[in-house]
């Protein structure tokens, strides 16, 4: 009686009582059932008679009397039975919304009874029920119901709140579970006394679920929950059925307006069952199995072995099963919840076993009922309660019609069946096989895994364990073998690694295996596993060769950057202090990447010309290496030397971008500032080309020098460059520095220049603040580039130092 799952294992039919146990237990439950059906027949005339006599009077105001002989007076002149003549009275004499042949309002369900609001028999509403059910199971409380509800409807009708009622014994309401409101309010509604009004109690009473989906109108006809009715303008209030009348209503309440929709009204009504199994589950007064059929029942049960039920259907007044009673019950029977044997009698199967709402074994057994056949179910899986832990198991069940009712056996699969296909899956996951040798008979037990790793075909007889080594690739022969003698021979374990060949290529296997030895010490069996290891093999393989190209490639890579080092050192030596130029006080910094090579195309010159003017002079090769390098020297030995010998600036860069051009392909490109001071004029005329501008800090301002015309070396071949002059003042500090010093990674070059000439300014102009400070202040973390940073003073006095 569980959830079911399909599995592959065949059907193991479950042990049946004996063909003359089953003969004796049916001649006895017929006789009991006969005898009564007789009571219950005249009970259930009694019943009619008495609701026609009170409606009857109701309608009339007669008296009990009168109104009996009326209906019998009725009886006899239309020539009917006063059980014909009553229900005819009840049909006439009912509202017309209570009439079952009246179409219900728009704002109620069909007057029906539980089942006829159960699944409509779709998949997924079958599949829904199964999911509430199963975790019903672990339900213990009307408060952990009602949270459990809640949060299979939420997404199912959109449910915001779910609530319990149970009705008291002088007529009003208990809130005994609740979900989605607060404590406050459910304080306030814990109680509800028997006023009219109130739709949960008149659901209760009507048996018949009460759907409020206009909340605005039904204001002036109903007392509603919480203090702003409209807080959940959409609700529904459905009574639980327990028997003849509903002793709970489920109250279903949400946050959005509208209408419930047919599949929810129908999983709302088919809830309800549910519901009411799972509260009569917290009742400590079950019912008791003691009528006589049950009793003769339980007496031929108790002797049988397995687990068998014996069930009564229990009906709506349409006819259909909504609930089963266990009335007998064999001592090896369990149900989901750890109650075993006599413990279940009297019980309801939706109580005992939730979890089978609207799964395949429900409908089975509805099968058997109608149709006379037993049913057979499918194995299915299903887990077990072992203490606080839940174990896996496979059942398959049998349900027999018996009488009226049925008589349902499960059995659990062989455990042995389950182990093996543990093992099974183990090994092929594994990618191993065990295998045994016994070396007092010679037999040889191989699993199907093992002849796939070892190559062989099924049909191939397993070879013995000396012989296991004709398999290996001939250089692992020797080891191979040796290992199993030590096995055989000293009972020495054996871990040993070998290869052997097939159609698809080399395999790497691995063979472990120990001895169980007599009592004198001598081996007499050896059982272990071989294990095909080829693709961690490979992938080993694979790693040590990317390990070996990676040494080869960071060998290329130091060798390389310890070249470029010293070709950089000889061609741009860095001085070790403050030098002047033509009056001008200029210090240096270069800082290569920290990130690849770290050397690059950032260079500097600052140098005396032959006619007493100064030379300043600040590039930046695009790319890194020696490449970069050569190409560094070439444009600054170039530019010096055509400046030296009388070439304008302008003329200068226009001869280095065709030198670019038309040298390396013309696949490098550079930017570069050139500027020539004359102390006499104290007038720095200067010329870019596709370079950052100059920052000059003057009487504790910093601002960028406005840029003459002119692109990047190397990028066209009709370039146009201009110059422009800027005359120097006692105090002033002129930098000269590529990008790697302002550029940081996600921030605009922008924000970069913006924070240079603010560290500037703070530092001031003179011969105030060090050029490593600022480094310290706009180079914090890796750098990614060169950085190369000309600082160029004009003195407050006319002491020169001397030149170096």
């Amino acid at each position: 009686m569980c959830h079911a799952r399909r599995v592959t294992s065949e059907p193991v039919h479950p042990v049946d009582p004996t063909g003359a146990d089953l003969a004796a237990l049916a001649r006895v439950v017929a006789r009991q059932r006969a005898e009564l059906e007789r009571l219950r027949d005249l009970s259930a005339t009694s019943a009619v008679v008495e609701r026609a006599k009170g409606v009857l009077m109701a309608v009339t105001g007669c008296t009990p009397e009168a109104a009996h002989e009326e209906l019998a007076s009725c009886a006899r002149d239309g020539n009917r039975t006063l059980l014909e003549q009553c229900w005819l009275t009840l049909g006439a004499l009912l509202p017309p919304k209570e009439r079952p042949s009246a179409a219900p309002p728009p704002d109620e369900a069909p007057a029906a009874g539980p089942r006829q609001a159960a699944p409509t028999g779709t998949a997924d509403l079958a599949k829904t029920l199964g999911r509430i059910g199963r975790d019903l199971v672990r339900v213990g409380t009307p408060q952990e119901l009602a949270r459990c509800l809640l949060d299979h409807l939420a997404p199912e009708t959109e449910a915001d709140a779910v609530l319990l009622y149970e009705r008291l014994p002088e007529g009003g309401l208990e809130l005994i579970g609740h979900a989605g409101i607060d404590r406050t309010l459910a304080a306030q509604w814990r109680y509800v006394p028997p006023v009219t009004g109130v739709a949960a109690l008149d659901a209760l009473r009507s048996g018949r679920p009460q759907w409020l989906e206009d909340i605005p109108v039904r204001t002036d006809r109903f007392l509603l929950l919480g203090e702003s009715p409209g807080r959940w303008p959409s609700r529904a209030w459905l009574p639980l059925p327990d028997g003849g009348s509903a002793g709970a209503a489920l109250g279903v309440l949400r946050r959005g307006g509208g209408a419930f929709a047919l599949r929810e009204r129908e999983l709302l009504q088919a809830v309800a069952p549910l519901a009411a199994g799972r509260l009569r589950a917290f009742d400590t007064d079950r019912e008791p199995a003691g009528d006589g059929v049950a009793q003769a029942a339980q007496a031929v049960l108790d002797a049988l072995p397995g687990a068998a039920l014996l069930l009564t259907p229990l009906r709506t007044a349409s006819g259909e099963v909504e609930d089963y009673r266990i009335d007998a019950v064999t001592p090896e029977a369990v149900d989901g919840f750890g109650r075993k044997g006599r413990e279940l009698a009297g019980r309801r199967i939706l109580e005992s076993y939730p979890f089978i709402a609207g799964e395949p074994l429900w409908h089975g057994c509805l099968e058997a009922l109608e149709t006379g056949l037993p049913f057979e179910s499918a194995p299915f899986v299903h887990q077990d309660p072992v203490g606080e832990t839940l174990v896996t198991a496979t059942y398959s069940v049998r349900a027999a019609p018996l009488g009226d009712g049925l008589l349902v056996t499960w059995v659990r699969h062989d455990r042995v069946e389950r182990q093996e296909q543990r093992l099974a899956d183990v090994q092929r996951l594994g990618k191993l096989g065990w295998a045994n040798w016994n070396l007092v008979t010679g037999e040889v037990s191989w699993s199907e895994q093992t002849y796939a790793v070892l190559g062989r075909r099924p049909a191939q007889p397993p070879l013995g364990l000396l012989r296991l080594p004709d398999l290996a690739l001939p250089e692992d022969t020797g080891p191979l073998a040796h290992a199993i003698a030590e096995l055989v021979r000293h009972a020495r374990p054996c871990d040993v690694p070998f290869r052997i060949g097939t159609d698809e290529g080399t395999r790497h296997l691995r063979l472990v295996a120990e001895a169980v030895t007599a009592p004198d010490g001598s081996p007499v069996e050896v059982h272990g596993f071989v294990q095909d290891l080829t693709p961690q093999r490979s992938a080993e393989l694979a790693l040590v060769e990317s390990e070996r190209a990676m040494l080869l490639q960071r060998g290329i890579l130091q060798a390389e950057r310890a070249l470029a080092a010293r070709l950089q050192h000889a061609l741009l030596p860095l001085p070790s202090k403050p030098v002047r130029r033509a009056g001008l006080r200029i210090e240096v910094a270069y800082l290569p990447a920290q990130s690849g090579i770290h050397v690059g195309g950032d260079w500097f010159s600052a140098i005396e010309l032959p006619d007493d003017d100064a030379l300043f002079v600040v590039g930046d090769v695009a790319g890194h290496g020696v490449d970069a390098v050569a190409t560094m020297a070439q444009l600054r030995f170039t530019a010096k030397g055509m400046v030296t010998t009388g070439s304008s600036l302008t003329g200068a860069l226009d001869r280095l971008n065709y030198l670019l051009l038309h040298s390396r392909d013309g696949q490098i490109t550079a930017t570069m500032v050139l500027a020539r001071y004359n102390p006499d004029r104290q007038v720095l005329t200067w010329a870019q080309a596709g370079h950052l501008p100059p920052l000059l800090v003057r009487d504790g301002e910093a601002r960028y020098l406005d840029r003459p015309g002119g692109i990047l070396l190397g990028a066209s071949a009709a370039p146009v460059y201009e110059s422009a002059e800027l005359r120097l003042e006692p105090g002033d500090r002129l930098l000269l520095f590529t990008d790697g010093l302002v550029e940081r990674p996600g921030e605009s070059l922008e924000a970069g220049l913006d924070r240079l000439a603010e560290a500037v300014r703070v530092q001031g102009s003179g011969e105030s603040g060090s050029l490593d400070a600022l480094l310290t202040t706009m180079i914090a973390d890796e750098r990614r580039d060169d950085v190369c940073v000309l600082d160029i003073r004009m003195p407050v006095d006319d002491v020169a130092d001397a030149h170096v």
